[in-house]
């Protein structure tokens, strides 16, 4: 009897682990045939970065001065444009429904679905902010702690994004209503990310932000997910 709950739990196991693949594997490429994946999130970016020179001059000393802090609203603002699309299509079509009578609960269904925004919106971010930090002044040997801060950063705006996604579902033209609730949620990532990045370049011990930046997104991937989840259960009744 145990040998065979032993191999039904190691079968279940194994049945979560594909299901959960596949999830994720659908969500990325919905996010590259629906739009507003991969390429919205860096074009904005850049326009941000590319505006910022043309309206304070082009002294780079003083664009150097305010380079991290326009580079980390740049990825904030680009991660928001796409954060009604984590659940608004699948609400849509029905299979947000379909998702909570599936073999693994929906606290990972959103889980992955955080991640897969991570992937499609904020590793790009991440991927071009060296190019785009030379672009205002940065040094070479500085662009590290400018990737390294976004790199850690950037999954808490997912995950703080699915969860305000996840309060406007089901309601039409929500995306102003979602930008005016995690914009607040996401203060304190801007201000320990863009923190470390500029004690970073000043030579300056940065531990305390790394720690406190690192710890802000295993909480917020550690307890949003639940509070996403309840909120979801309520709208979809």
């Amino acid at each position: 009897y145990r040998r065979l709950s032993h191999k039904k739990w190691k079968f279940e196991c194994q049945c979560r682990s594909i299901f959960m693949i596949a999830l994720l594997q659908r969500d990325l490429l919905l996010a590259v045939r629906a739009g507003g994946g991969f390429g919205l999130g860096v074009a904005f970016f850049l326009i941000v970065v590319v505006l910022v020179p043309l309206g304070i001059g082009p002294d780079m000393v003083i664009l150097s001065k305010v380079s991290v802090g326009v580079l980390w609203v740049g990825a904030l603002l680009a991660c928001v444009l796409s954060l009604d699309r984590i659940f608004s299509l699948d609400y849509d079509d029905g299979t947000l429904e379909l998702l909570l009578t599936s073999p693994i609960p929906l606290e990972a269904v959103v889980t992955i679905k955080a991640f897969s925004h991570w992937i499609t919106t904020g590793l790009p971010l991440v991927v071009v902010s060296p190019i785009l930090g030379l672009l205002l002044g940065l040094q070479v040997s500085d662009l590290k702690w400018v990737v390294i801060s976004l790199l850690i950063g950037t999954p808490a705006l997912s995950a703080i994004g699915a969860f305000g996604a996840s309060l406007t579902v089901g309601i039409r033209r929500g995306g102003l209503l979602l930008s005016l609730l995690v914009l607040p949620l996401y203060v304190p990532t801007l201000i320990f990310g863009a923190n470390m990045a500029t004690k970073g370049l000043e030579d300056v011990s940065n531990n305390g932000a790394l720690l406190i930046l690192t710890a802000v997104t295993l909480a917020a991937f550690s307890i949003l997910p639940f509070a996403s989840a309840f909120v979801l259960r309520i709208n979809l009744r």
